[in-house]
């Protein structure tokens, strides 16, 4: 668990780290580098869930032995599908982390939610759903492991 008390923002409690896969730990279906060892270091301290409606069909290979569970979504309505695996997770111990339109409903529920803007690009309804917005998901993940940044951008 990873306890964050942010002056002005509110204490986090959080249990949970839920990934979008494709535009967010991939780039064209491929794991970006240096990922796993960060979902590795991560896993310590929070359970790691990847739910992707998988674009590319590759989340299974990428992710395998990897420290994380992994939901792959189909049919329509992703975005409120996300929210919902959020919502059963208890929502106030779920930090969020997302690219994509069907992101924007995981990352308006979750009690702390990032945006990457990672090569696949960032869209708006993420942004605007989101706390904070990262230039890679390697920032976004590193924030999580020094969490006295999250401060730093979150104060008031």
């Amino acid at each position: 668990m990873l306890s964050i008390d942010i002056p002005g923002f509110g204490s986090l409690e959080l249990e949970h780290l839920v990934c979008d896969f494709t535009g967010t730990l991939s780039v064209d279906g491929s794991l970006l580098p240096g990922v796993g060892a960060l979902l590795d270091e991560l896993a310590a301290s929070l359970k790691i869930h990847v739910v992707t409606a998988d674009t590319f069909g590759r989340a299974h290979e990428e992710l395998a032995g990897r420290p994380c569970t992994l939901t792959v979504l189909s049919g329509q309505n992703l975005d409120v599908q996300k929210e919902r695996f959020v919502m059963a997770l208890d929502k106030d111990r779920v930090v969020a982390v997302g690219n994509g339109a069907n992101d924007r409903c995981m990352l308006r529920v979750s009690k702390l939610a990032i945006a990457v803007a990672e090569g696949e690009g960032c869209a708006l309804d993420a942004l605007l759903n989101a706390d904070i917005l990262v230039r890679s998901i390697h920032e976004g993940l590193s924030l999580l492991l020094n969490q006295k940044r999250i401060v730093a951008t979150l104060k008031v």
